[in-house]
């Protein structure tokens, strides 16, 4: 049995070790990009190492998966594995915003067991938020039990982003933060209807928000509407579809030409 309320402390602890560094705060952070696009900082591979020193002693059967540690397929050979982004939405987070967030999740056999997001500086008079869920029991933001959006028509549906593709000019737009967590658990929440995205992403961006929003009650595929498996040996999915359930068969048939070009 897990110490639930250890692995919570642990999962916030990690958030406080990159609030401690965050450049909103106006701290000084060193940055870079591990490859074009992909930025990572010191904040990254301190909250990292924390968590799998951390969470390794919490449950030293786990398997290990996380962005800033080199991949090691031996974590196949467990049932139980960690899938961590120590800090998702680096992006926000090196430019001082909010929209970051600390994702931890536990899978069982390709399936999340327990699922935990972090954000430090939204709602920070109150603590920031802590999502969680856990399979079969629900899911919660500081401690309010969730219910997902309900909506049942796909236009007018609100989506979380930047801007929208000419075809998709009948949805309306809402905050975007840069943590796709975040995005998706903002279904989760009520906060908006539907998140796809169309590109090659990994496990550990969407493990602990979909569970979060599933147990909420939404619809979390791929972008081709299929089930989505986890501690595989290549650790990619082709995009996520995180939906309201009313919409979510409308929202795979209109991306269903877009998800089969991008992924050729």
């Amino acid at each position: 049995m897990i110490d639930r309320d250890r692995l919570q402390a642990i999962v916030r602890e990690a958030g406080n070790i990159a609030l401690a560094r965050w450049p909103g705060d106006g701290h000084a952070l060193e940055s870079w990009e591990k490859t074009p696009g992909s930025p990572v900082c010191t904040a990254d591979l301190a909250v990292d190492s924390f968590l799998k020193s951390e969470l390794g002693a919490l449950l030293p059967a786990a398997g290990w998966l996380s962005e800033e540690t080199a991949d090691s397929h031996a974590r196949q050979d467990r049932e139980l594995v960690w899938l961590v982004d120590p800090i998702d939405g680096t992006r926000d987070y090196i430019r001082g915003r909010t929209g970051w967030a600390i994702s931890v999740a536990l899978v069982n056999t390709r399936r999340p067991l327990l699922g935990y997001l972090y954000a430090p500086v939204r709602q920070r008079d109150d603590g920031g938020e802590f999502w969680s869920a856990e399979a079969g029991k629900g899911a919660s933001l500081n401690g309010r039990r969730l219910t997902a959006s309900r909506r049942e028509t796909l236009p007018g549906s609100r989506v979380p982003a930047h801007k929208l593709a000419p075809e998709d000019s009948d949805l309306r737009l809402v905050d975007q933060p840069n943590s796709i967590a975040l995005r998706m658990a903002m279904i989760a929440a009520d906060q908006a209807d539907l998140l796809a995205t169309l590109r090659w992403g990994y496990e550990w961006d969407i493990a602990a928000a979909g569970l979060i929003a599933r147990e909420a009650g939404a619809a979390v595929t791929d972008a081709f509407g299929q089930p989505l498996n986890y501690n595989k040996h290549d650790p990619r999915a082709f995009g996520v579809l995180v939906s309201a359930n009313g919409i979510h068969a409308a929202a795979v048939a209109r991306l269903a030409d877009r998800a089969a070009r991008f992924s050729a």
